[in-house]
């Protein structure tokens, strides 16, 4: 295809925005607390306004896409992105910051639905599974940039005590979101040709999706994970301050950035296990491994508790794809809508965090973040009743080792 190399470099770089504009959110929490003066439970509102779009538009967007294609989906995307960002930039205040976060969130939602049949046809199918592993690398990246972005603003001379420096961010969003829209309206987009695990499908489909009790179950796997991921990204420098007395713009923020980190290279880590293990066997090992690494981050003293919170990321890696991929295989038919039921579950990330919030001003922080035992607990579960019609392959640890060896080169 021409042009295939700046179509692709243009996908990687929607995936750096998706991630780094999301999860810049965690390290934000503690300084908006600070400087419009919130607690706990109206802070927790935030992440909450942010993925109860991602949730309710899964769907919705995947019949944009059906219907309209991916260059006016990602113009539709962006343009919200715009306006959230530039609401929060002009008039930063609490209510601004709710409304804003759920426009942006709406668009982010819409983005993360397109980038992935639009990058199976601009790079071809042969060479999508190197560009999504390529795509989840940039998302990885962009992850551990952002808190690190942040920490560097806020150690800016003059920084300090100042409110409201951290709205730069959405006057550089804002330019950011200007930019796209150009490129996005000048770039030669493909056509895209939907394959049948990537339509969203009709009524009928999900009203027989909705009838299946395993489908709903992988709904709450899919909502206790992200609610999960979400509560320890967003609570973790306020924690941290809290209990500890950790800067949670300079500690606390380095924290969060090593968390999405030690989460790129647990999924290193994963695929191997994939090969070798049943996914249900990894799972649960690593479950196992996350809720020890939580109860130390929790209950431990200052310095474990600033190497279990990130260490929390790298045992949480391989738990939304093996999740997903246990409730895909366990039906037939209907994959595209499926999956559309399972994004919705993206909503844990606005429901846990803002219940550990509520909690945190009545029972204490500490207490409040318990409550991710239970949806680990949850997970864990899933490996116990998953029963996929499909098993992922596995192969011995000797040919395992044999495929990786490199191969004579023929004589001459």
């Amino acid at each position: 295809m021409k042009h295939r190399a700046l179509i692709v470099g243009y996908i990687l770089l929607i995936w750096f925005v998706i991630s780094f504009v999301t999860n810049l959110i965690g390290p934000l929490m503690p300084i908006i607390i600070q400087d419009f003066k919130l607690s706990l439970g109206l802070a927790g509102f935030l992440p909450f306004s942010f993925f109860l779009a991602y949730g309710l538009v899964s769907v919705p967007g995947g019949m944009l896409v059906e219907a309209k294609g991916p260059r006016l989906t990602i113009l539709v995307a962006f343009v919200l992105n715009l306006a959230g960002s530039l609401a929060i930039a002009l008039w930063p205040s609490y209510g601004t910051a709710i409304a804003g976060l759920f426009v942006i969130g709406l668009g982010m939602a819409l983005l993360q639905v397109v980038v992935n049949p639009l990058l199976r046809t601009a790079g071809g199918e042969a060479h999508f599974a190197f560009f999504s592993v390529m795509g989840q690398l940039v998302f990885g990246l962009a992850s551990f940039l952002s808190p690190w972005a942040f920490q560097l603003l806020m150690e800016r001379p003059g920084a300090a005590g100042s409110p409201l420096v951290w709205v730069a961010f959405y006057w550089i969003f804002t330019a950011g979101f200007v930019a796209l829209i150009l490129a996005n309206q000048t770039l030669p987009l493909p056509q895209v040709e939907l394959k049948d695990d990537e339509r969203a499908g009709g009524w009928s489909a999900y009203r027989e999706l909705l009838a299946r009790r395993d489908l709903r179950l992988f709904f709450l796997g899919i909502l206790a994970y992200v609610g999960t991921e979400q509560t320890l990204a967003n609570w973790m420098s306020q924690f941290l301050a809290t209990y500890h007395g950790i800067s949670a713009t300079a500690e606390g923020a380095d924290a969060v950035a090593r968390f999405w980190g030690l989460m790129s290279l647990g999924c290193l880590l994963g695929l191997v296990l994939l090969k070798l293990l049943d996914s249900r066997l990894v799972l649960a090992g690593f479950t196992v491994l996350a809720m020890g690494c939580v109860g130390i981050a929790l209950f431990g003293p200052a310095a474990a508790s600033l190497w279990a919170f990130p260490a929390s990321g790298f045992c949480l890696s391989v738990m939304f794809s093996i999740v997903f991929s246990l409730g895909l295989n366990s039906v037939p038919r209907h994959h595209g809508a499926f999956s559309g039921v399972l994004c919705t579950g993206i909503l844990g990330g606005a429901i846990v965090p803002l219940l550990v919030g509520v909690l945190g001003d009545a029972i204490g922080l500490r207490t409040a973040m318990t409550t991710v035992f239970l949806t680990l607990a949850y997970i864990l579960s899933v490996s116990a009743w998953a029963r996929p019609l499909v098993r992922n392959e596995t192969v011995s640890l000797a040919q395992l080792l044999s495929q990786t060896k490199p191969k004579p080169k023929p004589e001459a």
